[in-house]
């Protein structure tokens, strides 16, 4: 495993999310895999993975108290744990600390952040008194290091910047977003701040694990034995001021990859990434909308349709067809279906990445007719 150095601590540069991990599904309701999810903890310790991160709505709160149960039959000093503060899951910030530090089993945090900045919430963050707290948390040594994650534009992320001295920034950082969103902005913005980064969404959410037919191909015949996944890593291991990159892995074969990727120095050369980004540019031409399957659309939805499931069939239907998506909205699982959604625009209103939810809604809607 590389790590690398944030103050006066050694890090992992794999680092492990814990938003998507293995659940066992019933009929009404789902939950963490606790067997499985615990096999891939403790083989992320067996192999030198020593950053944990998860937030206080993570699968419907459970993450935290798995992570606390999983990680508590080793030394606290072994490992650093990651969550954060959501005003929109829970406002009273006070509570929720309290009950993150009870359901991690910890009498302090390693790195907090304060979670999803958005254009929306960073006045709420601000007026409301979460971020003031927090620096007292900090102060009191229940904080170690203090930061913030975003999905706002460069004028609110800059703002938010200058409001107190963070320790560290999590960013959305993929070669896709590099190319078509601010995210190489933002980058070199803390790059000037020498501001450490740890990144999000490095696949974006799974969508860059599997590339269109033509984009692959470019990629495999540089190099046959490389999964698209490490094509991705070895991107991000080019830059210099990240730190940790987050994975969110949900099984074995998914971590023992992406550790075997974590455990050299190679990292693309600037002829693989003119490569990597043509691919990118030829894959995009089939990718319509960017969703990574955060669901922070879905519980607001009045209508109860389960977005991100037909966002996926959306984007199969723009390269697969229109009879994939006819088949695949039949199997549908949702309450809420295409033709339910009233266009209210709250969960576009919800989405990091600003996805026109209800057009597209309409167009599988008319798909059916």
């Amino acid at each position: 495993m590389i790590y690398k150095k944030f103050k006066e601590l050694q890090l992992s540069t794999l680092g492990m999310g814990n938003m998507r991990l293995p659940v066992l599904k019933t009929e009404t309701e789902s939950h963490i895999d606790k067997e499985k999810a615990q096999q891939i903890i403790d083989y992320a310790m067996a192999n030198g993975v020593n950053y944990y991160d998860t937030a206080y709505s993570y699968h419907n709160g459970e993450s935290e108290i798995f992570l606390g149960e999983a990680l508590k039959k080793y030394e606290r000093e072994s490992y650093y744990i990651a969550t954060k503060f959501n005003i929109n899951s829970n406002p009273d910030y006070k509570a929720v600390f309290k009950e993150q530090l009870h359901r991690l089993q910890t009498d302090y945090i390693d790195f907090y952040l304060i979670h999803a900045l958005s254009d929306n919430t960073m006045q709420r963050y601000i007026e409301e008194g979460s971020v003031d707290y927090f620096i007292e948390q900090k102060k009191a040594g229940k904080i170690k290091h203090l930061g913030f994650s975003t999905h706002a534009s460069i004028n609110t992320f800059e703002k938010f910047l200058e409001y107190t001295d963070w320790d560290f920034t999590q960013i959305q950082l993929n070669y896709f977003d590099w190319l078509y969103s601010h995210t190489k902005e933002e980058y070199d913005i803390l790059k000037k701040r020498n501001l450490p980064i740890i990144v999000m969404e490095p696949v974006r959410g799974g969508r860059l694990v599997s590339l269109s037919e033509m984009a692959e191909l470019k990629l495999k015949k540089a190099h046959p034995d490389w999964s698209m996944a490490s094509w991705a890593f070895r991107w991000i291991k080019r830059l210099s001021s990240v730190v940790v990159v987050l994975s969110g892995m949900s099984d074995i074969n998914q971590i023992k990859e992406n550790i075997e990727t974590f455990s050299d120095e190679l990292f693309l050369t600037d002829q693989e990434e003119a490569l990597l980004f043509d691919a990118c540019h030829t894959f995009k031409k089939e990718v319509s909308v960017p969703c990574t399957s955060c669901r922070y659309c879905c519980n607001d939805c009045p209508v109860e349709i389960d977005i991100p499931e037909y966002l996926n069939i959306y984007n199969k239907y723009r390269t697969d067809g229109r009879w994939y998506a006819i088949n695949a909205l039949k199997k549908a699982e949702s309450k809420g279906k295409p033709q339910d959604c009233i266009a209210c625009g709250v969960c576009t209103s919800l989405c990091p990445q600003d996805i026109d939810v209800k057009s597209v809604m309409k167009e599988l809607a008319e798909l059916q007719q």
